[in-house]
C-alpha cells in the first residue's frame, strides 16, 4: 500500500509538472519595449514636428546614411561585401535569439544562450568551409594544414554539431522539457532563416556582383517607394498583419521597383567590375573581377511588340539581355518579397513587440531592414541555378588541379578518348 501511495504521488507530481509545461501564451512574459535610440541632435532638430513627420525625417536621414555606407563598401570590393553579409547575419541571429532569451529567461533554462551561439558557430563553420573548398581550392592546395580541414570538413562539422546536440540533451530539465524543445526548434529555425540565406547571398555574389546588387537594391527601392507612396497616398489597408501597409504603397512600390531595376541593370551591365564572376587569384591573394562578359551583358537589338510600337514609335530597341532578367528580379522583390516583411510582422505581433531591436533609429533592428532580403536571396539563387548558370570550366579546372597526378592522368585519358570518338581530335594525335 505504501508503494502504491508513493506511485500515486509521483503520478500526481508528473501531472502537475505537465500542466506547468503547457502554460498558455498569456502566461508567457512579454518582451520589454525597445528604448528610443534616436540621437539627441536629431531629437532637438525635429522637436517641433508631429510624431508622423518626425518619424518620416528620421527614417529618411538614416536611410540615406545606410545607402551611402553601402556604396562605400561596394567600392571597397567583394571581400568587404562578404564581411558585411556575415556581420548582418550574426546581428540578425542575435536579435531573434535575444527575443527568445528575454521571453523565457524567467524559466532559468540552462545553457540556452550558450548552445544557441555554439550552433551558430557550427553551422557557419560548415557553410563557409564549403565555400572555401569550392572557391579557394588552389589556395588550400598550397597549405597542408588546410588540406586536412577541407578533406574531413563535413565529418568535423558533423562532430561539432553532435557535441552541441549531446550538450542539449544533457541540459534537459524535467519540469521544462517541452519549453526546452521549443527553444531548440527556435534556434534551428533562426539558423535556417539567417545562416542558410546569408550563405546563398554570398553564392550569388560569386556569380557576379550584379546578381548581388540588383536584387538587394530592388528590395531597398521597393521598401522606400512603398513607404513614400503609402505615406502620401495610402488609404486602403493591405494586410492586417501590417496595418500601415496600403494597396497604394504596394502598387506604387511595384512600378517604381520595376523601372528602377531596369535602369540600374543598364548601368551595371556596362562594367566588368559588376558583371564578371568573383574569383580568387591565389598568386596575388586578391579577389578579381576580370573576364570577357557573357552574352547576358552584351548589347543586343530587340523587336518591339506591335502593340507598343504604336505607343513608343520604335520598331527596335537596344538593351542588355540581363535587363530582361531584371524584370523577374524586380517583380519578385515587389510582389513576393514583402511577404518576408509580413512574416516578420506576424512574428513580432506574436511576442507583442514593435521591432526586433532598436539598433537603427526610426527603423528598428537590423532584422527589421533585412526581413525581405533573405527571401530574395533564396529566389535569386534558385533563379540562377535554374535559368542562368551553365557548366563552369574554371571551377571544374580548379577541382581537377587538386587531384592526385594519377587521377589527373586518368581524367585526361578519358577526356581524350571521348573527344576522339566525337571526331574533335584525331586518333593519331599525341600529347
Amino acid at each position: 500500500e505504501a508503494s502504491q501511495g508513493g506511485q500515486e504521488e509521483e503520478v500526481d507530481l508528473e501531472e502537475r509538472l505537465h500542466e506547468l509545461d503547457l502554460r498558455s501564451d498569456s502566461d508567457i512574459p512579454d518582451v520589454p519595449p525597445p528604448t528610443d535610440s534616436t540621437p539627441e541632435i536629431l531629437k532637438r532638430a525635429l522637436s517641433g514636428l508631429s510624431a508622423r513627420w518626425k518619424n518620416w525625417w528620421i527614417r529618411g536621414i538614416l536611410s540615406l546614411a545606410m545607402i551611402s555606407g553601402f556604396f562605400l563598401i561596394i567600392y571597397l570590393g567583394s571581400f568587404m561585401l562578404m564581411l558585411l553579409v556575415l556581420s548582418i547575419q550574426v546581428k540578425c541571429y542575435h536579435e531573434i535569439i535575444t527575443i527568445g532569451y528575454r521571453v523565457y529567461h524567467s524559466y532559468d533554462l540552462p545553457w540556452f544562450r550558450s548552445l544557441s551561439w555554439y550552433f551558430l558557430l557550427c553551422v557557419n563553420y560548415f557553410f563557409y568551409g564549403e565555400t572555401v573548398a569550392d572557391y579557394f581550392a588552389t589556395f588550400v592546395q598550397r597549405r597542408e594544414q588546410l588540406q586536412f580541414l577541407i578533406r574531413y570538413h563535413r565529418f568535423i562539422s558533423f562532430a561539432l554539431y553532435l557535441t552541441g546536440f549531446c550538450m542539449f540533451v544533457l541540459s534537459l530539465v524535467k519540469k521544462h522539457y517541452r519549453l526546452q524543445f521549443y527553444m531548440f526548434a527556435w534556434t534551428h529555425v533562426t539558423l535556417l532563416i539567417t545562416v542558410t540565406q546569408s550563405h546563398l547571398v554570398i553564392q550569388n555574389l560569386f556569380e557576379g556582383m550584379i546578381w548581388f546588387l540588383v536584387p538587394i537594391s530592388s528590395v531597398i527601392c521597393n521598401d522606400i517607394t512603398a513607404y513614400i507612396f503609402g505615406f502620401f497616398f495610402g488609404r486602403t489597408p493591405l494586410i492586417k498583419l501590417s496595418p500601415k501597409k496600403t494597396w497604394e504603397g504596394f502598387i506604387g512600390g511595384f512600378f517604381s521597383t520595376v523601372v528602377f531595376g531596369f535602369i540600374f541593370s543598364y548601368f551595371l551591365a556596362q562594367h566588368q567590375y559588376f558583371v564578371c564572376p568573383v574569383e580568387y587569384n591565389s598568386e596575388t591573394n586578391r579577389f578579381v573581377t576580370e573576364c570577357e562578359p557573357s552574352e547576358l551583358f552584351q548589347m543586343k537589338k530587340y523587336s518591339v511588340p506591335p502593340l507598343l510600337q504604336a505607343v513608343l514609335g520604335w520598331e527596335t530597341v537596344d538593351m542588355y539581355p540581363f535587363q530582361m532578367h531584371s524584370f523577374a528580379l524586380s517583380t519578385f522583390a515587389s510582389l513576393i518579397g514583402p511577404f518576408g516583411g509580413f512574416f516578420a510582422s506576424g512574428f513580432k505581433r506574436a511576442f507583442k513587440i514593435k521591432d526586433f531591436a532598436d539598433t537603427i533609429p526610426g527603423h528598428g533592428g537590423i532584422m527589421d531592414r533585412f526581413d525581405c532580403q533573405y527571401l530574395m536571396a533564396t529566389f535569386v539563387h534558385v533563379y540562377i541555378t535554374s535559368f542562368i548558370r551553365g557548366p563552369n570550366p574554371s571551377k571544374l579546372l580548379k577541382q581537377l588541379l587538386i587531384l592526385q597526378p594519377e587521377q589527373q592522368l586518368s581524367v585526361y585519358k578519358t577526356l581524350k578518348s571521348h573527344l576522339v570518338e566525337k571526331g574533335i581530335l584525331q586518333p593519331s594525335l599525341k600529347g
